[in-house]
């Protein structure tokens, strides 16, 4: 097949060779044109501008995927595209975008004579070797039509699906994200406790030890063998401040819309936060308060 990528990041740039080594014609374009010119090298086809994409697409219904900025940015690519298109063709925002902005497109782009489809995309920055996990949200005809690209990015084991209408692939990958958020705090706080404790064990080795045959082997106790190995046991390079994408927060506004009971997925996005305050303010109150009713020692600048 043939389709356009819009946006050629750490995400949009793989997924594109991926797919070029798949055997697909894939046509690129991104803000940075420099960018285009590393991709174009690679054998793939260069849009330097919007305009250039219905001539540079020559298969009926084209396919142009968006791995842009979620929100406004991912909005206005779309709205400056989608007039350029014929009827038929087919918009997909892979980006990390909320499920309620799918939702809001399909039926605006239905109404211009055009298909879309969501696709929540993990893997990373090693989806290039490894594959992808697509989680795809649109209608049973359309995702049909594009099986075989996401065939090419998914693994060889086929980790791809359609989830359900328009808004379901990003709604499974936003769940998705606040699993993960669950998972890597519960890493962080065992190895915390590994590394405080009075045996202070070597915790590559602990990592590597579970890595096969435990029960919490994964990919990402995996990845923190890569982690231990790189960076040392004290991670001393690595200051501990953690962002979030957004996913976390809407996974947890889902959970309470839903009266779902998400209590660890919820701590884990509030530790998150904890992680960027250099001084908590609260734990300064706790202090004074056990020093006021019961005279415990504080300590001082």
């Amino acid at each position: 097949m043939e389709l356009a990528i819009l946006g050629l990041g750490r995400m949009g740039g793989n997924m594109a060779e991926r797919l070029l080594r798949g055997g697909h014609r894939v046509v690129v374009w991104n803000r940075t044109k420099s960018k285009i010119d590393e991709h174009v090298a690679l054998g793939m086809e260069g849009a330097y501008e919007f305009s250039a994409l219905p001539k540079l697409l020559k298969q009926s219904p084209r396919v142009v995927w968006f791995m842009l900025p979620a929100g406004q940015t991912t909005d206005d690519a779309i709205d400056a595209v989608a007039p350029l298109l014929n009827q038929g063709d087919i918009i997909i925002d892979g980006a990390n975008s909320r499920w309620s902005d799918d939702k809001r497109r399909a039926p605006k782009l239905k109404a211009l004579g055009l298909q879309y489809m969501d696709a929540g995309v993990s893997g990373g920055v090693w989806g290039l070797t490894e594959g992808y996990s697509l989680m795809v949200g649109g209608d049973a005809e359309t995702f049909a039509y594009c099986e075989p690209i996401f065939k090419t990015l998914a693994p060889p084991t086929g980790n791809y699906g359609l989830m359900g209408p328009h808004g379901a692939g990003h709604f499974v990958k936003m769940v998705h994200n606040g699993i993960e958020y669950g998972m890597m705090q519960a890493y962080g706080e065992g190895f915390e406790i590994l590394k405080k404790s009075e045996y202070s064990p070597d915790l590559l080795k602990v990592a590597q030890v579970w890595q096969q045959g435990s029960v919490v082997r994964s990919w990402l106790l995996d990845l923190a063998v890569n982690a231990f190995a790189k960076h040392g046991n004290d991670l001393a390079r690595i200051k501990g401040w953690v962002a979030d994408s957004g996913e976390g927060r809407w996974t947890v506004e889902a959970a309470m819309a839903e009266d779902v009971p998400a209590p660890v997925i919820t701590l884990s996005l509030i530790q998150r936060f904890v992680s960027r305050q250099d001084e908590s303010f609260s734990a300064q109150v706790l202090a004074a308060l056990r020093n006021e009713f019961g005279g415990h020692e504080v300590k001082s600048e």
